[in-house]
């Protein structure tokens, strides 16, 4: 008899994390409870209870200082509530998938939408699950139920209505459901909630009943996964139902060729193994010349290497370390070895620094050469298939993952996380279009699952998901913070010719040219750099458009100010000659500010034009005579500061006064001079 084991037998990722869970506070010490079987499988049940786990029926029956775990199925909401107040450590174990049907139940009937689900209405899962719906729930286990209801429902097609499936569903009857709505009702969102690990464990099912003579089904009777599997195969083959080796029947496979075994989503490995082994001991073909000379332990070696494919998980022993090779011993007859690129995943790892002779090691069946007595082994695929459930199910919670950058490729790089490689696109790696992939060599990054190839075992990550979302938090910090006044430090990020830009962590501001600098600038780069460190003052805020004027100018660096300060009407400064006109010289006090020194005040005598006395650029000195802060003037004078004389003043005209704080380009010193010429020549 040739026996064939589906490959998706045995424990999904939600089980397998729910079961490590338990085993591990086991490890630990700790007292444990579940409330409720943690898996619908009796025989892995009481291998728990054995271990001390208590099972608790209701919240009542959890004993004090326990870690209580909630089993795969989930709890109802109510149920959960009540958690909260027994005050023990709870350890959440609920499938994703399932959390994922329960957030949709959540969100989507929020508004009184009714809800339809595909399943057993006394399954644990179901029964949770409709503890989340806001409105109406109607279970229906097969297709005629659901026909039944629609039809009693006339009112049903004018109400919004949602549909989803338990995970375990049938897939093919489902398909039934989505059909019929989609024909005859308008008004009903459908969703596919079937967990993926059941719809692939279901196809393969219906694959090997096809195949075989006969099928064999492990896993609890009252598991549903385990149901659906039979329901599916015995369409098409005699099918059983055993939950161990025990209950075998091999009068049930005389005259079977080949047997398929299948297994539940609850079924241990061991418990298929035990199966396997069972089945192998009482009808494994020995050539008849050999009956008398081949014990069960060959006769079972002989099975298993009728099976030795690829995927084939192995535990060996370390027995050399070569440069190219690691040569293992797994227990068979031909020579295990490991090429060295199938070692790890990650390039930087060194097998010689990280093994030594005698070590176990697990691996992965590759290749097997039956001429050369050779198996090639993979530890690298092997812990990339050990931590893919960890990846799915970061994949389904949206988890944030942290992998160090191991490779730079031309359209993205390769974050090495636990033996997984995940490829994050050159759109997603958060490096700008005209940035280099290079930066992130070596960098550990944070990252998020954004898409997965089960098949093929490829994942696809998104740093750029997680560095928007953390800009969105930090955006909204900012705007329930932001007010007008509100000292910030920001990076420089951009410049343009009327304005810099600035991050602020989680919004972006602009400092305008003519807030930069309290004289006048022909660019930005005049005073800050892309990548400065900047301390700004939010100038003025738009909240709906998200816009942000911010001031780098400090008011201790005003001019105005500092003429205040350090010079008062009465000083005597050192001033340069920065313009000439008809009717005066500008001079400039300190870079910033400037005053007039009208022609009255350049000299003790009469003048005919400051040009007569003054150059530019000539330091001279002169006293501050007149300071108007609201006008922004600054009268000066040389003549203040000369020996008084004898000679009868006349009357002069009161002299005018610088109008700006910045200097006066030399055009507008023409224009002003031209001005007065033509007003003494109307007089």
């Amino acid at each position: 008899m040739h026996i064939t084991v589906a490959k998706t037998a045995g424990f999904c990722f939600g089980v397998d994390r729910a079961v490590k869970m338990v085993e591990a506070l086991l490890d630990a010490g700790k007292k444990v409870c579940t409330l409720g079987p943690l898996i619908h499988n009796p025989i892995f049940i009481d291998q728990l209870k054995q271990r001390g786990v208590v099972i608790a029926e209701d919240v009542s029956q959890v004993p004090p200082d326990c870690t209580l775990v909630i089993r795969t199925h989930g709890i109802a909401k109510e149920v959960r509530f009540s958690l909260s107040q027994i005050g023990c450590e709870i350890l959440d174990a609920t499938c994703p998938f399932v959390q994922k049907i329960q957030q949709i139940a959540d969100e989507k009937t929020r508004d009184g939408e009714i809800a339809l689900i595909a399943g057993n209405e006394q399954h644990p899962e179901v029964i949770a699950t409709r503890s989340y719906c806001h409105g109406l729930s109607y279970v229906c286990a097969n297709f005629e139920e659901l026909r039944q209801l629609l039809e009693n429902m006339p009112a049903f097609s004018e109400k919004k209505a949602i549909m989803f499936s338990q995970t375990t569903f049938s897939v093919e009857e489902y398909e039934k459901y989505i059909n019929y709505v989609k024909k005859h009702y308008t008004n009903v969102k459908i969703y596919a909630t079937i967990c993926s690990a059941t719809s692939k464990r279901q196809s393969e099912a219906a694959a090997l009943s096809l195949e075989n003579d006969a099928m064999l089904i492990v896993g609890g009777r009252n598991s549903s996964n385990t149901r659906k599997l039979y329901d599916v195969c015995r369409s098409n083959c005699p099918s059983y139902l055993v939950e161990s080796a025990a209950e075998i029947d091999q009068n049930l496979f005389a005259g079977c060729r080949n047997v398929g075994i299948t297994a539940g989503a609850s079924t241990p490995d061991s418990i298929i193994k035990e199966v396997r082994i069972a089945m192998s001991e009482n009808n494994v073909e020995v050539p008849k010349e050999n009956v008398e000379e081949m014990s069960f332990a060959d006769a079972l070696e002989e099975s298993l290497k009728k099976s030795m494919n690829t995927d084939q998980k192995v535990t060996g022993t370390v027995m050399s370390i070569q440069p190219n090779e690691i040569q293992v011993d797994i227990g068979r007859k031909q020579t295990g070895y490991i090429p060295i690129d199938e070692y790890s995943s990650d390039p930087t790892a060194d097998p010689a620094k990280e093994l030594k002779v005698g070590d176990e090691i697990h691996a992965i069946i590759m290749k097997t050469n039956d001429a050369e007595g050779t198996i090639m082994l993979s530890k690298r695929r092997y812990d990339a298939s050990k931590y893919w459930d960890t990846i799915m199910q970061a994949y389904e919670s949206k988890e944030v993952l942290e992998g160090k950058v191991t490779e730079i490729l031309p359209k993205g790089v390769i974050v090495h996380l636990n033996g997984v490689r995940v490829f994050i696109p050159a759109s997603q790696s958060s490096v700008p279009r005209s940035g280099s992939l290079e930066v992130l060599k070596d960098k550990t990054v944070s990252f998020r699952i954004i898409d997965v190839d089960q098949r093929r075992r490829r994942a696809v990550g998104s740093i750029k998901s997680v560095e928007d979302e953390r800009r969105a938090a930090l955006a909204e910090e900012f705007w329930a913070d932001a007010f007008v006044g509100k000292k910030l430090t920001g990076t420089v990020k951009n410049l343009t010719t009327f304005a810099a830009f600035v991050d602020l962590g989680g919004a972006e501001g602009m400092i305008h040219r003519s807030e930069l600098s309290w004289r006048r600038i022909k660019h930005p780069s005049d005073v800050v750099n892309v990548g400065d460190t900047v301390e700004v003052t939010i100038k003025s805020l738009d909240p709906e458009k998200k816009k942000i004027s911010l001031s780098y100018r400090k008011l201790e660096d005003n001019p105005w100010e500092i003429l205040k300060r350090d010079y008062p009407v009465g000083s005597v400064v050192d001033v340069k000659i920065v313009g000439l006109t008809s009717f005066g010289a500008f001079a400039q006090i300190f870079p910033g500010m400037d005053g007039l020194i009208h022609i009255s005040q350049i000299a003790d005598r009469r003048i005919a034009q400051p040009s007569d006395v003054l150059s530019l650029d000539e330091v001279v000195k002169a006293k501050i005579i007149d300071i108007d802060f609201d006008k922004k003037r600054i009268s000066l004078s040389i003549r203040a500061l000369l020996e008084p004389q004898t000679e009868e003043k006349t009357e002069e005209e009161p002299a005018p006064v610088a109008e700006d704080s910045t200097p006066v380009p030399i055009e507008e010193y023409a224009a002003n001079a031209a001005a007065e010429e033509q007003s003494e020549d109307a007089e």
